[in-house]
């Protein structure tokens, strides 16, 4: 089919666009306001998802559920450890207790191949992805 060179060439191909990656987001890790760190969290996990939707519809099963596995990560190593239940109130208990729901339908989804509960996490995160990015602007006009 394809010669062992040819093969050769994708593979490296593909860790240099993997290494760019790595390089880029290292940069934006140190550059970034906790704003915006929270942000790369948000899209790090539809990112994750968005990956395990069609890992699941190729029948990728290992790879599905390293992708689902992340996008539970990010949920609570990430954005649940980052809430201040102390100081946040109503909102932060809220937040936790989303997340922790986040989390263990991630795992069912994952346990399961169900792509209904792939959506229902992405369709309970998205809203406050937007309201994280909407409020960037005056949260960066602030600290100027």
């Amino acid at each position: 089919m394809f010669s062992p060179a040819y093969s050769r060439s994708l593979g490296q191909a593909a860790a240099f666009a993997g290494a760019y990656h790595t390089v880029g987001v290292e940069t934006g890790l140190a550059d970034a306001t906790p704003h915006k760190l929270i942000q790369m969290l948000f899209d790090g996990y539809m990112e994750a998802l968005r990956q395990a939707r069609g890992y699941m519809a190729d029948a990728q099963i290992e790879q599905k559920s390293r992708a689902l596995s992340k996008a539970a990560r990010i949920v609570d190593e990430g954005l649940k450890a980052a809430l201040n239940l102390k100081e946040g109130g109503r909102l932060a208990q809220d937040l936790h207790d989303l997340y922790a729901y986040l989390t263990l339908r991630l795992t069912l989804a994952n346990v399961r191949n169900d792509l209904g509960i792939v959506a229902e996490c992405e369709n309970l995160m998205e809203p406050l992805r937007e309201a994280w990015q909407a409020i960037g602007p005056q949260v960066n006009h602030s600290l100027n």
